[in-house]
């Protein structure tokens, strides 16, 4: 990968590499994250699982969506209310109706009882050795992990988006990073 200079440009190198995964690579290296996954969240007690639904090529975590219920953790998605504001989290299951945001973004469409996560799964598109996490530059989830109580952090990316950047001022690492 030539160097980048940007986290623009960092983005559109990573994201064309974890597109360019054949998907049986891509479901193997999915499989790999959830079977680490969910020994940490039923060792750390985790309840309430604030999770994402996969976009442009990020591991799908739906295999553990569907193990959840199993071991007692209620799955809760993201949803943006208002632009430019921390992420709220509402109950989803499987199957449960999906539309846009305000962020246009595919979200819960029920809204019901908002849901405090005791962790939160985090996307990468790249990530650093000190756990800062590289997302498409929203901040939605550096302004959710600034907020009290603050959930347990745990970013989700392919091994092979681990790169270097500067982090900025509002820039909030993740308490882990698992990878495939």
């Amino acid at each position: 990968m030539n160097q980048p200079t940007s986290k623009a440009e960092l983005r559109q190198q990573l994201i064309a590499a974890r597109r360019a995964l054949s998907p049986a690579g891509k479901a193997a290296a999915d499989a790999r994250i959830v079977a680490k996954l969910l020994p940490w969240l039923i060792a750390h007690r985790v309840t309430v699982l604030g999770a994402y639904l996969a976009i442009a090529g990020e591991p799908d975590m739906s295999a553990l969506y569907d193990a959840l219920p199993t071991h007692g953790i209620t799955l809760a998605m993201p949803v943006v209310l208002v632009r430019q504001q921390a992420l709220v989290f509402v109950r989803w299951q499987p199957g449960d109706a999906i539309s846009k945001d305000a962020s246009g973004t595919l979200a819960p469409t029920a809204r019901g009882e908002y849901l405090q996560p005791d962790a939160v799964l985090a996307p990468c598109i790249g990530y650093t050795e000190e756990n800062l996490r590289l997302g498409f530059g929203g901040g939605y989830f550096d302004r959710t992990l600034a907020q009290q109580p603050r959930p347990r952090a745990v970013g989700i990316a392919y091994a092979f988006s681990r790169v270097s950047f500067a982090a900025e001022a509002h820039d909030i690492p993740l308490d882990i990073i698992m990878t495939d």
